[in-house]
């Protein structure tokens, strides 16, 4: 279930990072610092740079955020 007020936005995984942690490149050319989210962490261990998701960010802190959906859950 989605979070009240959380912006969803797309963007590329650029560099995987130590403890489940990613860098995402946001459509608008910003760089996020991410993370999984319950389930999807277990299908994240796969993600490489290049890998396109879906992040959900909560308006106080824009500079962090969720991943929520990859390209690669079918």
């Amino acid at each position: 279930m989605a979070r009240e007020g959380a912006i969803k936005i797309e963007g590329a995984v650029v560099e995987t990072l130590p403890h489940g942690m990613f860098r995402v490149e946001l459509t608008n050319g910003h760089r996020v610092l991410a993370h999984g989210k319950g389930r999807a962490r277990m299908s994240l261990t796969g993600l490489a740079p290049g890998d396109k998701v879906l992040l959900e960010m909560s308006l106080f802190d824009l500079s962090k955020g969720r991943i929520i959906w990859n390209e690669k859950q079918i």
